[in-house]
């Protein structure tokens, strides 16, 4: 079963989440963590991919402190819309209303989050900044900036090795930062992983989603 919900976060901001609720006993709680182009039919689909999986899932929309509801998809004009909004987007909120969702998902007992994209890079904050059991970040581009941080919990990244928009200097800065942390790279670029875009790589994906579910299941169960 899958429906929206609404959460609270912690200053009060209530904003909508995607749940997908597995059949039987949950193995844990996911958290997915959206792109700039908000819980769309894609991330919704990955939601219930992880709920499949015997998992709690739950995907927060970050972009409701902004514009309630939003969500496009990945045609020229859908980007400009998304990238218009990526000057108002607050770290520290975005980590708050993953926390938000974190809550929920602790109903099913442990906790990871997974991002993509701008989403990525929130989780790669949450590692660091929130109390949860593991994280899983796809191609974020704005991990680099915050690669100092110490995460919390056990990280794994995943990049395309011909990724656009995030230099191979950039994996190898963040890398050197974090040598603690798995790194896999993949002969991909951006978005490898989302099969609504044109740079969908099924490969890559295939391979990169046995590596979460495989780490899901040490740290989560």
């Amino acid at each position: 079963m899958a429906e929206f919900i609404e959460l609270t976060a912690a200053d009060g901001h209530k904003l909508a989440a995607w749940r997908a609720v597995p059949l039987g006993e949950a193995r844990g709680g996911v958290v997915v963590i959206q792109e700039i182009f908000g819980v769309n039919s894609h991330i919704r689909d990955v939601t219930e991919r992880f709920s499949e999986q015997g998992y709690l899932a739950i995907a927060p929309a970050l972009f409701d402190r902004y514009e309630r509801g939003f969500e496009t998809g990945y045609q020229p004009d859908d980007m400009v819309r998304a990238r218009a909004l990526m000057t108002a987007l607050d770290w520290d909120k975005a980590v708050l209303d993953v926390d938000a969702a974190r809550g929920a998902a602790a109903a099913a007992g442990k906790v990871g989050t997974v991002g993509y994209c701008w989403g990525g890079s929130v989780s790669w904050l949450a590692a660091c900044r929130l109390k949860i059991d593991a994280a899983v970040a796809y191609y974020g581009g704005q991990i680099d900036r915050f690669k100092e941080e110490r995460p919390r919990c056990p990280v794994i990244m995943h990049f395309g090795k011909t990724d656009g928009h995030i230099p191979l200097s950039t994996v190898e800065a963040i890398q050197a930062a974090q040598p603690q942390v798995p790194v896999y790279l993949y002969d991909a670029g951006h978005g490898f992983s989302c099969d609504q875009r044109g740079s969908f790589d099924k490969a890559a994906h295939e391979l990169a989603w046995q590596r979460t579910l495989a780490f899901f299941a040490e740290k989560l169960g």
